[in-house]
């Protein structure tokens, strides 16, 4: 039996709350020196992942105040984009390339435990399998 995500994941359970400001999730993507955090909600679920590009794309682009504007309505719905903590590293690497992710969050029931990561299970693989997450991640759509 192979590793699951509970045991290849980098991340700690480390995530921008809904309703923190835009500027308050920039800079914990930049001390935490990632381009990807969970967003997580008051009751402690996940609602989504925050992208630097989101930053960019929905808040700097469109002229709202990083200040004003919270991540809560902003963020794709992690339907899919999360895995089980006893999920094998199949079942991760096989979901993010679906989802074209680099990031993972990683789920206990409801809970946020952590995130697993392209570089966390590439640590695990073969390189012809590196080669082939990194193919469907980077296709175009």
């Amino acid at each position: 039996m192979g590793k699951t995500a509970r045991e290849v994941m980098s991340g700690g359970a480390e995530c921008v709350g809904e309703n923190e400001s835009i500027a308050e999730a920039a800079k914990k993507l930049a001390n935490l020196n990632v381009g990807a955090m969970p967003i997580c909600g008051d009751d402690d679920r996940l609602k989504g992942m925050l992208t630097d590009r989101d930053i960019v794309v929905k808040v700097i682009a469109q002229g709202k105040d990083p200040a004003d504007t919270t991540p809560g309505g902003m963020a794709d719905q992690p339907e899919g984009g999360t895995i089980g903590a006893d999920a094998s590293v199949d079942e991760a690497l096989h979901t993010m390339a679906t989802h074209k992710v680099r990031r993972l969050p990683v789920i206990d029931g409801h809970r946020l435990i952590g995130v697993v990561s392209q570089a966390d299970l590439a640590l695990e693989i073969d390189s012809g399998k590196v080669g082939e997450l990194v193919e469907a991640i980077s296709a175009a759509p």
